[in-house]
């Protein structure tokens, strides 16, 4: 766990030891009243962060991280709950468990696994994308107008087919206010944007939000930008996946997966 610099602008302002009140810059895509799940889920890895570091020290690596959201996400504040559900020497499971307005909104589980030196055998058949300096600049908010997309910077590549796009992401704003966070926990707050990289339709006539998300690492990732290798599926039956194999600047570090429940905007043309 590196923590980075701590940004000036913020995404959260810690208001007690569980609590924290967002700012404008998590703002959600679709209503100007929810929270964007992005910033979030890095702020439930920072709460991980912070309960581990007050027991004792195990060397242990996040290797897989899940959140179900439970419901709807207003921009207020949330309370976040950490609880150790396996302890283990080599092995350990954490679960977090996000309330807003007193009410679940998201569980989260994260597995944390033992680090061991395997770099010789270290390999991934999956190809490292160009660096962000090879792809253009790309306004997201043009497309997603909310406070969380003004909050990147975003260097995409589209693959000339719907569903498919490669992007890089950074942000200049940092998670909690005068606290430093983690290079993972600020490299998993900009993975959410997978379901806006490549999309199926316009999200003007149409909605598709994520119900879950889960991370599986191989490699911890570095760096300050996280690249998105995308791929969106829409279903026949109101159903999608957003699928992304994901990168730092050395190469992939693992995968995303979120299922989607796709329907059209009331009073849309198709």
């Amino acid at each position: 766990m590196i923590p980075t610099a701590v940004p000036e602008e913020s995404y959260y302002q810690r208001t007690g030891e569980r609590c924290y009140k967002p700012s404008a810059h998590a703002g959600g895509a679709w209503n100007a009243d929810e929270h964007h799940f992005g910033p979030l889920a890095g702020l439930i890895v920072h709460a991980f962060d912070r309960h581990r570091a007050a027991g004792p020290a195990n060397g242990l690596v996040l290797a897989r991280i899940s959140y179900d959201i439970l419901g709807f996400l207003a921009l207020d504040e949330c309370e976040i709950t950490v609880e150790t559900i396996r302890p283990g020497r080599t092995v350990e499971l954490l679960e977090a468990v996000v309330a807003i307005t007193g009410r679940p909104v998201i569980r989260s589980r994260a597995w944390l696994l033992t680090a061991l030196d395997t770099a010789a055998v270290a390999d991934t058949p999956f190809e490292r994308l160009a660096p962000p300096e090879a792809f253009a600049p790309w306004p997201m908010s043009d497309l997603w107008d909310c406070g969380y997309a003004r909050s990147l910077h975003v260097r995409r590549q589209e693959s000339g087919r719907k569903g498919r796009a490669a992007a890089w992401v950074s942000s200049d704003v940092g998670l909690v206010a005068g606290e430093p966070s983690s290079t993972l926990a600020s490299f998993i707050a900009r993975v959410d944007v997978v379901n806006g990289m490549a999309v199926q339709r316009p999200p003007t006539k149409w909605t598709y939000p994520n119900m879950d998300m889960t991370l599986h690492f191989h490699r911890q990732p570095e760096g300050h930008w996280t690249g998105l290798d995308t791929t969106v599926s829409f279903g026949p039956a109101g159903h999608g996946l957003t699928s992304a194999v994901l990168h730092d600047a050395g190469g992939p570090v693992g995968h995303a997966q979120q299922i989607l429940t796709v329907r059209p905007l009331e009073g849309s043309r198709r």
